[in-house]
């Protein structure tokens, strides 16, 4: 499964929202650095409003998401590139996971601490993606000197070629800039990948904002200041959350925390909308499988063809693929059943080179 990191300053609210993600007491949340030492693990329900609709059509009660897997890793400190805080753990921390969810504090509270001081999202997020390039540039540096002692005298045309695209990335590091926004064609990126990068790791920004902000987080002007630096800077997107909200809402029945939003004037939990956007932040989209024994979305990378998205339920399907009997959601909703989708001529065959899309409903034909 892959995982997605969650990360950020000390006491800007990860391990509480880690808590209300997991609906769980797994992270300590306190008010001073370094809670969280050990990374806490929690697998999170991907929310998907299609599932419902289908459990109706398809005549069952049972209903099983997607999920996702979170890791609360310790937080930062400037000075982590060089061993400060906690800072060789955390970096090694991040490098295992596949994509980063930072955390920034926009609220003001004279009760929390600050661990730089006074609040400043945007400095925050400086911060922490100098110590991530920094880390990267060491790694690049060490790479880059390695593949140039085997590109001398010798036909090595791997290490010719990693030392053309490290050059390049050590001169981008060494602007400031994250791996991830220099452009590098496919099979090169591919060739990037295997340098593990910190910084080429796909980001998302998790706004921290106050109760009263959560519905409309652009008026508030962190949030904003983010946003804006996010996508100029990082190419990255920034999604508003209320830790404080989410704990509570974790401790609520489904029906009071939806009530408890509509009194915030908030139609959906920020939460959900992370989760689902890590979930796209990863490349992971999710085909459903339909009848009386269950619905069930099942998680599969963009990309992957039916042979392959067969797999994801079993080895043996992938094996003994023989077709894939595939609708779309939006068909089989409109048409409010398999037969109904199949007089409509919205129900296919699909053979091996189909690439299946985000909401295909299927059923695999196979031989073992």
């Amino acid at each position: 499964m892959l995982k997605a990191g969650i990360v950020g300053l000390p006491n800007v609210g990860k391990s509480t929202l880690f808590n209300a993600l997991t609906r769980s007491r797994k992270a300590e949340a306190a008010n001073y650095p370094f809670c969280t030492i050990e990374p806490n693990v929690g697998v999170v329900e991907v929310p998907d409003d299609r599932l419902a609709p289908l459990a109706k059509i398809a005549k069952t009660n049972v209903i099983i998401p997607a999920a996702v897997e979170f890791v609360d890793i310790a937080g930062l400190v400037e000075g982590a590139s060089r061993g400060e805080g906690l800072g060789n753990k955390f970096l090694a921390n991040i490098r295992e996971v596949d994509a980063i969810v930072q955390v920034v504090r926009c609220f003001d509270d004279d009760d929390i601490l600050h661990s730089m001081g006074s609040v400043d999202p945007v400095r925050d997020i400086q911060v922490i993606s100098t110590e991530l390039i920094l880390a990267d540039l060491q790694s690049c540096e060490k790479q880059l000197e390695a593949n140039r002692k085997k590109a001398k005298g010798k036909d090595d045309k791997e290490a010719v070629k990693n030392v053309e695209i490290l050059e390049r990335l050590v001169a981008h590091l060494n602007e400031g800039k994250p791996a991830h926004v220099l452009d590098f064609s496919e099979e090169d990126a591919e060739r990037v990948r295997q340098f593990f990068l910190l910084t080429s790791k796909p980001t998302i920004y998790a706004c921290n904002v106050a109760e009263g902000d959560l519905a409309n987080p652009l008026a508030n002007k962190y949030y904003s200041k983010v946003a804006e630096f996010a996508k100029a800077e990082h190419n990255c997107e920034t999604c508003a959350i209320c830790a404080k909200i989410e704990e509570e809402l974790s401790e609520l029945s489904k029906e009071e925390g939806a009530e408890y939003l509509k009194e915030l004037g908030a139609e959906d939990s920020g939460v959900s909308e992370l989760i689902r956007r890590t979930y796209g932040l990863l490349g992971l989209a999710s085909y459903f499988t339909a009848g009386e024994k269950e619905v069930r979305a099942w998680t599969f990378k963009k990309g992957m063809t039916a042979p392959q998205c067969a797999g994801v339920i079993h080895t043996d399907f992938e094996k003994g693929f023989i077709k894939a009997e595939v609708v779309s959601y939006e068909d089989l909703l409109a048409a409010g059943s398999v037969a109904g989708a199949r007089d409509a001529g919205k129900y296919r065959l699909e053979g091996r080179d189909y690439l299946f899309k985000d909401g295909d409903v299927a059923l695999f034909r196979f031989n073992v």
